[in-house]
């Protein structure tokens, strides 16, 4: 199980590789909000999605010998890229199983990072049994997207570099929105708060239809979604949340959030109006509940990650279109 001891080494293991992203402000969305915002834009991190950072720390705690025949991952396409880019770096073949009905922009990306790619069905093929033939076949070292022990203590490092940056601000208190699909942000963000800044609270968001954490947070038990295909947030559409992940958020996490697909389009335009900063719509729902659903949260600021900014143009086209 992920602890702080693991998250602080992943930070190690990380340091001069990923980047740390700061927290952005703006008067004009915090008219909006009601309250003070701030904005972590892990779109900014290397493949344009906090995913490196998980990726980089599962893949260097590999052993040499092991990590040498190479690692296999499953994504719909920011894991993919992190993986790929991480692998790249240490010299390793790579292998991403992607849906087919990914956007563009991730498979293209993903092959171009030097990943073989291998796509399937999203609603008629089981990607974890496609992942866990081809690992036997290949002695290639799965690295699941977000219920694997360092791939969570990767994300975590997010958590530290919030709990640093809001002392600094002198924040003491806040919800802390996530951008939530299987689980391994929220649940890394929430164990490095608990250590470093306990009177943050994560909590996750997700886009309507697809909102497994936030019932299962609520019943108490794992829920999944009636289908895991289609919605415009495909970065962060997981059948429910992980085995890993769940027990930490049910510890420590506040309640969920669901936003609305118009609503993260809104956010991803006002995230362009005023910070300058490219969001996908999976990557805009933390902004979305801080903009749009001021009554579900608590204090006077409250902070929110930009998860990815990996998003087709005529997405990104249609969200300027309709809301700038």
């Amino acid at each position: 199980m992920t602890d702080i001891t693991m998250i602080r080494a992943a930070q190690a293991r990380l340091a001069g590789h990923a980047r740390r992203t700061p927290l952005l402000t703006s008067p004009f969305l915090d008219e909006i909000a009601g309250r003070r915002i701030l904005i972590k834009p892990e779109c900014l991190q290397h493949t344009g999605s906090f995913k490196y950072r998980g990726a980089r720390s599962a893949i260097s705690a590999l052993d040499a010998d092991t990590r040498a025949h190479g690692v296999i991952a499953f994504s719909s396409g920011n894991h993919a890229q992190g993986v790929a880019l991480a692998a790249r770096e240490f010299g390793v073949p790579s292998v991403i199983i992607m849906p087919s009905d990914a956007p563009r922009l991730k498979i293209d990306n993903t092959r171009a990072l030097g990943a073989e790619v291998v796509l399937y069905d999203r609603a008629g093929e089981d990607r974890d049994a496609l992942g866990d033939r081809l690992s036997a076949e290949r002695g290639l070292t799965l690295i699941r997207p977000f219920d694997e022990p360092q791939v969570i203590a990767g994300q975590g490092t997010t958590g530290l570099e919030i709990a640093e940056d809001a002392a600094a601000l002198g924040i003491e208190t806040a919800d802390v929105l996530v951008c939530c699909g299987g689980g391994g942000l929220t649940s890394g963000i929430a164990l490095a708060l608990e250590a470093d800044a306990p009177g943050l609270r994560a909590r996750p968001v997700e886009p309507e239809g697809f909102d497994d954490v936030a019932r299962s947070l609520r019943n108490g038990r794992i829920e999944r979604n009636a289908t895991s295909a289609g919605g415009l947030c495909d970065a962060i559409i997981t059948p429910q949340p992980g085995a890993l992940t769940f027990p930490i958020m049910l510890r420590l996490c506040g309640p969920g959030i669901v936003v609305t697909d118009d609503e993260a389009l809104h956010a991803m335009a006002l995230a362009f109006q005023r910070l300058k900063v490219v969001a996908e719509p999976g990557g805009a729902v933390a902004l979305a509940a801080a903009l749009f659903h001021a009554d579900e949260i608590e204090g006077e600021a409250v902070i929110c990650t930009i998860s990815g900014g990996n998003v087709d143009a005529d997405v990104f086209t249609t969200a300027l279109a309709r809301f700038c």
